[in-house]
């Protein structure tokens, strides 16, 4: 849920109209609910499990887009979600390998998996299968991908060292990290978000709650989903778009007017720099997203393809726009995938403000996990167990609030990377 819902005025100018037909769309594309809180249920079931039948010390927490409230549902025959998970352990490199790194996390869930169907109970996981990165457990609806990993010693208090079967060194990442710089990132928005919702009459579970920000990005994933399709090799990843969406976002409370402006900035920030190009980690100055594009040319120009397709459709829905919501409407249908749109359009008022009468089920969610601070905790998935790393007992660096746009350079670490990258 977002800020349009629950503050609109009287009256709601075209660009509000579209920005509500846009956050209308992508809504029908996030995680539901209901289904947030079965993932997150299974996801504190298979962490307890592993702090408590592992080693003393283990530790769980999510990441990418589930951790960055984000997420989108894939354009696949099945649509599952899938959610990110770390599981760390307390080990030094040196002590242990990838290889047995990743069997002693596999052997737990193994054994996780064989509890649940002794008991009969039908709430475990349907499958669980080996991948590159991580140990994927199948559940109806999404997916839960563990990744094992050990604590990163140079890069303290938040990276990790990863296991990938196909590499043969260690590979580094700080979800927490990355994360840490994009909640900064859509807090610039938040402040007034938490001012509007606090003088609106429904009261939403925080968790629930999508700043402008995340919708943006979840947007500019969901065109670039429907655009490539199957080309899962050209489209560009998740973490790009968000780490340039992140940069170029100036705090913007409309949505329309965010993503117009953010994809006329983007192009500031995909430079060449010494004859490569560089999109680089906002949490790491050594970590280059654009790298793919140095060592296949073809996958710039695919995202040269897609950034000049939703430039122009957003242009042209700014020319439209004045022309009344069924003109909109027509455009969207012809430019993004036509069922969340229809779904949008549908739940519209024929007269007065937009408030979707359906959203009111969201009054029923009991926050069980009301959090102790504001804006720390508005993204992140509540935890009940203390053996998870819940929002405030993550480690959070010393450093001043980053200037729009600028590198965030006091964690010095790399980025989250997708379960299963690209070759």
């Amino acid at each position: 849920m977002s800020a349009y819902h629950q503050t609109r005025d009287n009256t709601d100018t075209p660009e509000q109209m579209l920005s509500m037909l846009l956050d209308g769309a992508v809504e029908v594309l996030d995680i539901s609910p209901d289904l947030y809180e079965t993932a997150v249920g299974r996801y504190e079931e298979v962490g307890n499990w592993l702090a408590e039948n592992g080693s003393p010390g283990w530790e769980i927490h999510p990441q990418g887009s589930f951790l960055l409230g984000t997420v989108v549902r894939p354009h696949t025959e099945t649509g599952e979600y899938d959610i990110d998970l770390v599981c760390r352990l307390p080990l030094h490199r040196d002590s242990t390998t990838k290889e047995e790194l990743k069997q002693r996390v596999g052997d737990q869930l193994v054994a996780y998996q064989r509890w649940k169907q002794r008991r009969g109970h039908t709430d475990g996981p349907d499958s669980l299968e080996a991948r590159r990165r991580c140990w994927t457990l199948g559940y109806p609806g999404f997916h839960l991908d563990v990744l094992p990993s050990i604590p990163d010693e140079d890069h303290q208090p938040t990276g990790i060292l990863l296991t990938d079967k196909k590499l043969h060194k260690w590979q580094h990442g700080n979800p927490l990290g990355y994360a840490d710089w994009f909640r900064e990132r859509s807090e610039l928005s938040r402040a007034l978000l938490e001012k509007r919702l606090a003088a609106g009459v429904q009261q939403v579970p925080q968790h629930h709650i999508r700043s402008t920000l995340q919708r943006l990005v979840q947007i500019l994933k969901w065109h670039c989903m429907f655009f490539f399709g199957d080309d899962t090799d050209n489209r560009p990843p998740s973490i790009l778009l968000t780490t340039l969406a992140g940069r170029a976002y100036r705090g913007e409370d409309d949505l329309f007017t965010a993503v117009r402006n953010v994809l006329a900035a983007i192009p500031h920030f995909t430079k060449k720099i010494d004859g490569q190009w560089v999109v680089p980690n906002p949490a790491h100055k050594g970590e280059n997203f654009a790298d793919k594009w140095n060592e296949y040319p073809e996958r710039r120009q695919a995202f040269r393809a897609w950034y000049d397709e939703i430039s122009a459709i957003m242009d042209n829905l700014a020319l439209t726009e004045s022309k009344g919501l069924d003109v909109v409407y027509a455009q969207l249908i012809k430019s993004f995938d036509p069922e969340p749109v229809k779904h949008s359009f549908a739940r519209r008022p024929h007269e007065g403000p937009y408030r979707p009468a359906d959203r009111r089920h969201r009054t029923a969610l009991r926050d069980r996990h009301r959090p102790s601070q504001k804006a720390d905790h508005l993204l992140w998935p509540a935890l009940r167990h203390a053996r998870l790393i819940s929002p405030s007992r993550w480690p959070r660096s010393k450093r001043p609030s980053p200037t729009p746009g600028e590198p965030y350079e006091a964690a010095n670490c790399a980025a989250p990377s997708p379960c299963d990258p690209p070759p």
